[in-house]
């Protein structure tokens, strides 16, 4: 299951839709705070995060879901359009990132490849 993270209503939308076309089991929050409510009962794969967004940023939104151990381990992507995404990334112990606007293709081998079995879950 993807847990996808975005404060914009159409990306959240697309991005759902694409991953649901794809056979992904996808849950939707609109920022940070939506987020961590949607980690229980049963904690997503993969995290799809936007970094700049209301309420609780993606920023925050990871250092609150670290602090909590049985959601330490989850791997997230960083999405974002904001220009220095690579080191935020990074900053937050993101295991990859995209810059928006991203290239579909991109986006679908980053997923399949952070839920293979075989997914390296070293940090950027």
């Amino acid at each position: 299951m993807v847990l996808v993270v975005d404060d914009d209503p159409d990306i959240l939308e697309a991005l759902s839709e694409i991953l649901e076309a794809e056979g992904f089991e996808i849950r939707r929050a609109r920022n940070g705070k939506e987020a961590l409510e949607r980690l229980e009962p049963d904690p997503p794969h993969l995290i799809l995060l936007d970094l700049m967004m209301p309420v609780m940023d993606g920023w925050e939104f990871a250092q609150r879901m670290r602090q909590k151990p049985a959601f330490a381990g989850i791997p997230i992507i960083v999405l974002s359009a904001d220009r220095n995404v690579g080191s935020k990334a990074k900053d937050i112990g993101a295991m990859g990132h995209l810059a928006k606007p991203f290239e579909l293709n991109d986006l679908l081998s980053m997923v399949r490849q952070s839920l293979s079995p075989s997914a390296d879950t070293s940090r950027v």
